[in-house]
């Protein structure tokens, strides 16, 4: 089958952003599937509320990936060289400041943290041994989300790729030669995790150096924080939800946390599928929203839901058929793969639920449209909340995955709406 022009500009950015994706929950799922095999449920509840804390510290500044990727891509549309050097610039300069404030701050973090979220003394214990290792991280962490942004902006999802196969790499080799090499447990892996950023971060200036140097360094900063605003308010809700599932999950016991996570990594694992496809939105909206290209804009919105569409019915085929035995590959403990059954029929309603928030987050960070997907955010956010408070009593756990799913649906569902007008649709009768 021939693929037509934009398919092929969707799969150039889209394939290897879903390499660099899939890396993402693999760190993640390496790291569970080695304390998964440690002794104890507690090591697998350490890793979801340490992982759920810089989710937290993390996600809140998202914007410093996102907001770069969207303006830089319309400054390539555009062909403005010098705005493109400055928002990598401005994008670096904001994720380090931010990262030494955190290291500056790391014990009253962790301790707030724990105020709010309900665990068992082992598994914070635990979780807190991992925070105060890998939060020296933040540098690199941060300073990848602005490189990676600038990169997807520039039409370039190679390098990201190049770069998170070098960080698995890195965070395998590392983590099992101190766990099974040299007897560490918990610490081995969260140092595995923190050479693996590091290494990530010195490759992604490499490549820099060795391709963009060239480009002039100008500073302006006033656009960058207008548009990063509503993303900074958007993540912030967007973390409130990750955290308190987690918490809510916490609070009903190690064995539910447990399931909780482990579920999750399937969520996981699809979400960074659909962020491949959301980075090409990005990418290609705003590239062709700063050509002033609506014909090229909307066929890309086009196909990039055929993408979506046919992505979300294999997932959920996939899922139904092999789900539970990929359960049983992260852990050894019977009693939390007993206990997940009951609630995996959720996990099969993830992929056409959410698929449409995926995408239209990339195409509206492409559009610089950073208000609508703040309001869509906003209310499927509190609807999250009324739906888990409303049915806990009756539902329990389930309450809580009802609560999740629709708030995915919601999502999709808002910006699907709002996008008509942002991307012309509702002038515009043919393309």
């Amino acid at each position: 089958m021939q693929l037509s022009y934009g398919n092929k500009k969707i799969l150039q950015i889209a394939i290897p952003s879903i390499v660099s994706n899939i890396t993402v929950p693999l760190l993640g799922l390496i790291d569970v599937t080695i304390v998964g095999h440690l002794g104890s449920a507690a090591y697998i509840g350490a890793i979801a509320v340490g992982g759920m804390l810089f989710n937290i510290i993390y996600w809140i500044f998202g914007f410093l990936r996102m907001g770069t990727s969207g303006m830089t891509s319309q400054a390539y549309g555009r062909h403005d060289l010098n705005e493109v050097t400055r928002l990598l610039l401005r994008s670096v300069g904001v994720g380090l400041f931010i990262a030494f404030t955190l290291l500056a701050l790391q014990y009253p973090i962790e301790r707030i943290a724990f105020t709010f979220i309900q665990t068992t003394e082992e598994v914070e214990h635990l979780a807190s041994l991992y925070f105060y290792i890998c939060i020296w991280g933040a540098p690199a962490v941060l300073g990848l989300y602005s490189f990676a942004g600038w990169y997807i902006g520039m039409q370039n999802s190679r390098f990201p790729m190049y770069i998170a196969i070098t960080q698995n790499i890195v965070n395998i080799a590392v983590s099992l030669l101190l766990v099974y090499g040299l007897g560490m447990k918990i610490e081995g892996v969260a140092i595995g995790t923190l050479t693996a950023q590091y290494a990530g971060l010195v490759m992604a200036y490499l490549l820099w150096l060795r391709y963009y140097s060239t480009l002039r360094k100008r500073i302006e900063w006033h656009s960058f924080f207008q548009v990063n605003r509503d993303i900074f308010f958007r993540t912030i809700c967007l973390v409130a939800v990750t955290v308190f599932f987690t918490s809510a999950g916490a609070a009903q016991g190690e064995v539910v946390l447990a399931v909780n996570t482990l579920l999750m990594q399937l969520f996981t694992l699809f979400s960074y599928i659909m962020d491949g496809f959301a980075y090409a939105g990005e990418a290609l909206a705003g590239r062709y929203i700063g050509a002033n290209n609506q014909k090229a804009l909307h066929t890309t919105v086009r196909q990039l839901f055929g993408w979506g569409v046919g992505l979300s019915l294999a997932f959920t085929l996939l899922y139904s058929i092999g789900g539970q035995s990929f359960l049983g590959l992260l852990t050894d403990e019977t009693t939390v793969i007993h206990a997940s059954e009951s609630y995996f029929y959720w996990v099969l309603a993830i992929p056409l639920a959410g698929f449409s928030a995926f995408l239209f987050d990339g195409i509206f960070i492409g559009a610089t449209a950073t208000h609508l997907m703040l309001k869509a955010m906003i209310v499927a956010s509190v609807s999250f909340f009324l739906i888990y408070y409303g049915f806990r009593g009756a539902m329990g756990n389930h309450a809580l995955w009802m609560a999740f799913i629709t708030y995915l649906l919601l999502r999709g569902v808002m910006q699907g709406v709002m996008g008509r007008n942002i991307l012309g649709y509702k002038t515009s009768k043919k393309d």
